[in-house]
């Protein structure tokens, strides 16, 4: 156990204890450290105990010791991870970590989206209770600074973008948390859009842009309710899948407020709240859902001006502003290069293939979350809520910026909900004002940015302006359960389908993935083989590492092997592979190969998709088709190459396959 660490406007205890089951009353020393009170400086009032497994327990008197302690704790575990995302925000990578094109279509992006402007609004719309958390966060992640001068962890020791952060500095966090799935997705084709004239390098940059969705980040979560539960009570599983590493990893914290708040749960570790987690009467989880947060919008052009777009019946001009970033050469001396971004009223332009700004045409993007201030005051309603319908109240009342919610209570109730920042705009609308794009990617939604009422619908139900209210949003409370696995919210529990939403949230009648079928299928088989659900039973399917799409298609592909030498190697790990991912399972590394090729295949599946069986189709491999066994035997080769390339054996433990190697 260390010695405590206490100043004039902190008491902080590091007790390295282990915890038994009773996770909340794990016994620590009295001792109390005498304050050396300073004049005009705010006192803090904060406990930290670190236990096992390095969990930080803050326990503060008041909003803003609690944010003081929240974000020494969290500074404690991931300094430099949060000093380099304010870097980021900021739009200063390309001074601290090097030229690239990278670097700067960030810095130019945060610089033109997150001004000055925006944040007064955003500082503006804050209730006084997160003015005191933010003010102690402040203090407390700078006070973590000083007493770590000259002993900061080596990936950021003595570097210049480790500073004292300011109110702003949370502000832009908060708002690029915000918009990461819709303008955020768009930094090169913000920072690098500009007219047809402007033959520059910013027009090269974006003419090399290829716009495509990224690659999504999978989560899981099922609610159990008193129908099921063994208990009574209600059960859930969160299992989201983010990243073990940079800002978007999870950070386990205890907060405390002693007769107001007690609430166990995760943040990402450039965020200031509980965002998943629990308290003696809830728990919830999120996932990414499928929602849009944003539209594109085409824009018909003056032909004598490219700097113009025709709105109704005069034309609108095109906002120029002016970004300049801060570069440092391989000898640091700094240069500063001048760099300009382009907005229309519906936000600002873009430009990759296949949205070029041409002489006929230009697109702009509007973005659904980016006008929503107020997701700390959701998230404080969550981490006190004693029910159910109490976290859906917290989330409809000023939404999450991108994901669904899915909650149990202790009497019983499971509850799910798709209520984030998503476009008001309906399927009539999308009808009546959608803009066919050659190239363009499945379900962006662009409209005519011509015409006055392609514009989002306002509806005065809705906090946030242009956004769909939470009134026409989908959700669920049963008492048997509910889940999602990132598919729309239609099949949350699949005796009870939600359908008349609009496309814009996701698709409904239609085949949900794998993932989505492996769950529903697994609760299926619980429900089917015992009366009562117990938590181990939860826990069980989090930890059984079952490949559902292994155990639904593997019989099938098998029979592509016989007589195929070529692909012999390959068929001989599959026929062995117990179709689980466990760290000791052969051959699964070869399925998923292999599947990442097969699962786009065209005509793959030999019973195709059916509305009256929902969760066990599609189904079997379309081994009658001569055209897709050979692209299948194709695939199998090309995923037993690659693998031998790599040097990773067929038949390899997927424990010993190198943590570097990437599929």
């Amino acid at each position: 156990m260390q010695k405590p660490i206490c100043f004039h406007t902190l008491i902080l205890k590091r007790s390295m204890l282990l915890l038994g089951v009773a996770l909340f009353s794990a016994a620590c020393s009295n001792e109390k450290a005498a304050q050396s009170p300073v004049s005009n400086e705010p006192t803090y009032n904060v406990d930290i105990r670190w236990t096992s497994y390095g969990i930080p327990h803050v326990k503060a008197q008041d909003w803003q010791s609690l944010g003081y302690g929240f974000a020494y704790a969290t500074a404690t575990d991931a300094v430099c991870v949060i000093a380099k995302d304010v870097a980021m925000v900021n739009g200063t990578r390309s001074l601290y970590f090097g030229d690239s094109d990278e670097h700067l279509a960030s810095d130019v992006f945060h610089k033109a989206i997150l001004t000055d402007a925006k944040l007064e609004a955003y500082q503006a719309a804050q209730t006084q209770r997160t003015h005191a958390f933010n003010d102690g966060y402040v203090a407390g992640y700078n006070r973590y600074l000083r007493d770590h001068d000259g002993a900061l962890p080596a990936s950021c020791e003595n570097q210049p973008w480790v500073q004292n952060i300011t109110l702003q500095d949370m502000h832009r966090l908060a708002i690029g948390v915000g918009i990461r799935y819709g303008l955020g997705r768009f930094q090169k084709e913000i920072a690098g859009a500009s007219p047809l004239d402007a033959m520059d390098d910013q027009k090269q940059f974006a003419a090399n842009t290829q716009w495509h969705w990224p690659a999504g980040i999978g989560s899981n979560a099922v609610a159990v309710g008193s129908a099921l539960s063994d208990s009574g009570r209600g059960i859930l599983l969160g299992n989201p899948h983010y990243p073990w590493h940079g800002s978007s990893r999870f950070h386990l914290m205890h907060a405390t407020i002693p007769g107001e708040l007690d609430v166990m749960g995760t943040s990402l570790l450039n965020t200031s709240r509980v965002a998943i987690g629990f308290n003696k009467d809830i728990a919830w989880t999120h996932t990414v859902s499928t929602a849009l947060r944003f539209t594109l919008y085409q824009l018909e052009l003056n032909p004598e001006n490219p700097m113009e777009y025709k709105y109704q019946d005069s034309y609108r001009p095109i906002q120029a502003r002016a970004i300049q970033v801060t570069h440092a050469d391989p000898q640091g001396n700094s240069k500063t290069s001048e760099h300009t971004v382009y907005f229309s009223h519906y936000g600002p332009m873009i430009e990759s293939d296949p949205f070029s700004w041409g002489e006929t045409y230009a697109y702009t993007l509007r973005d659904a979350v980016l006008d929503n201030y107020l997701t700390a005051d959701t998230y404080d309603a969550l981490n006190t809520a004693t029910s159910t319908a109490e976290v859906e109240a917290a989330i409809s009342k000023h939404g999450v910026y991108w994901t669904n919610t899915v909650a149990a209570d202790r009497q019983g109730n499971a509850f799910y909900a798709d209520i984030s920042g998503t476009p008001n705009v309906d399927a009539e609308l999308i009808e009546a004002c959608g803009v066919s794009v050659a190239g363009a990617p499945d379900r962006l939604v662009v409209l005519d940015g011509s015409t006055p009422s392609c514009e989002w619908k306002t509806d005065p139900r809705s906090a946030v302006p242009g956004a769909l209210p939470a009134e026409d949003m989908p959700r669920i409370t049963r008492q048997d359960y509910v889940t999602n696995s990132n598919d729309s919210y239609w099949l949350s529990n699949p005796t009870a389908p939600l359908e008349g939403y609009s496309p814009i949230i996701g698709s409904e009648r239609s085949a949900r993935s794998l993932r989505t079928r492996a769950g529903l299928t697994q609760m299926a088989e619980i429900m089917s083989s015992q009366e009562k659900i117990t938590p181990a039973d939860i826990k069980e399917m989090l930890y059984n590492h079952r490949n559902y799409g292994a155990e639904l298609l593997l019989d099938d592909v098998l029979q592509l092997c016989d007589g195929d030498a070529q692909i012999k190697p390959a068929c001989d790990a599959l026929t062995q592979w117990d179709r689980t991912m466990n760290v000791d399972a052969t051959g699964g590394h070869v399925w998923r190969e292999f599947w990442s090729i097969a699962r786009s295949v065209d005509n793959v599946y030999a019973t195709e998709f059916d509305i009256n069986d929902t969760v066990n189709t599609p189904a079997g491999i379309n081994l009658s088709d001569a055209e897709v066994s050979d692209t299948l035997r194709a695939a199998l080769l090309t995923a037993q190459t690659k693998l031998q390339d790599a040097n990773i054996a067929l038949d390899a433990r997927l424990a010993d396959i190198p943590v570097s190697y990437t599929h």
